[in-house]
């Protein structure tokens, strides 16, 4: 990472956080890739460009986390491994690139840190994850569960990788939780599909009345040592936060509340992360993409926290 104090945030090429662009598979501790995808979106579409618009703006992000006080370059080797291949209008090919990339990466020992896309993009993620792992537990913040089992007669759509990636046996329900359901739906008991499921369902509102922190405890708890893919739908924060996104809903998640709910996932057995749905043609002045580079950010922390954590 060059320093910014001698090398100006508006120079050089745009990798995450001008991490070193490694585009072939090799032995790190974390590797964040993009995933340009966004043919399966059911509203809005132009998140394909969402990986490149959080590159961009990270370069304004800091090398130093001040809640952990820990700087995860100093711990960790970190590089941008570049994108996924994708094809445009086609799902099933544009999966299995996503799915060999991580695949290939996650052989070297890297973490992966994926910038999307669409919520799609997660089947394919799981599917290398559990080809390593077998099924992990999953943490997921956001407005809607995309636990549906079809979208206009399709399986593969931004609403239904969730429940493929159980059918799939990719996710152990039992141990995952889904954090900040809210908003309209089609049918008064569409909530309780991801129960269904076996998913703990915390809604907004829930989250309220509980409070952050014990909604979090609850969802360490439920994970236990269990490997997690942790899943991060920036329409999971209101659209005040995040106006730049295919389908907003209002009564999310402030900025701040995000972070607060990322620090308390210190000790868990995190083995992937993803951040999706930034939409860079409806944002405002960059605070969508903004927010997502933060939030990858924190999970880069946690990375390192993680591992000073283990090592005691």
């Amino acid at each position: 990472m060059s320093d910014v104090r001698t090398y100006p945030r508006f120079e050089g090429i745009h990798t995450f956080m001008r991490f070193n662009y490694e585009p072939s598979p090799q032995p790190v501790d974390v590797v964040l890739l993009g995933a340009p995808f966004d043919t399966a979106a059911s509203y809005r579409v132009g998140a394909r460009f969402g990986p490149e618009a959080i590159r961009r703006v990270s370069s304004l992000l800091r090398p130093a986390n001040m809640y952990h006080r820990i700087r995860p370059d100093d711990s960790l080797r970190i590089v941008d491994g570049g994108d996924a291949m994708v094809i445009p209008g086609n799902i099933e090919r544009s999966y299995a690139s996503i799915t060999e990339r991580v695949s290939s990466w996650l052989a070297e020992g890297a973490t992966p840190i994926m910038l999307g896309g669409d919520h799609s993009i997660a089947l394919a993620e799981l599917r290398a994850l559990a080809g390593k792992y077998g099924p992990v537990a999953m943490i997921q913040f956001d407005a809607h569960g995309d636990t549906s089992d079809e979208y206009w007669g399709e399986k593969d759509t931004q609403a239904t990788p969730f429940r493929s990636a159980v059918e799939e046996g990719l996710l152990n329900p039992a141990k995952s939780t889904q954090i900040g359901m809210r908003g309209t739906v089609y049918d008064t008991n569409d909530i309780e599909a991801g129960r269904q499921l076996g998913f703990d369902v915390v809604t907004m509102e829930q989250v309220r009345e509980r409070g952050l922190k014990p909604v979090m405890q609850a969802a360490q708890l439920r994970a236990g040592n269990t490997p997690v893919f942790v899943s991060f739908d920036i329409d999971c924060l209101d659209p005040a936060y995040a106006p730049g996104t295919g389908t907003p809903e209002i009564g999310g998640f402030t900025t701040f509340e995000a972070q607060h709910m990322i620090h308390q996932l210190v000790g868990l057995n995190c083995v992937g992360f993803d951040v999706v749905e930034v939409l860079p043609s409806q944002d405002v002045s960059e605070i969508t993409a903004l927010a997502a580079a933060t939030v990858a950010f924190e999970f880069l922390t946690l990375i390192a926290v993680n591992n000073k954590f283990k090592s005691r």
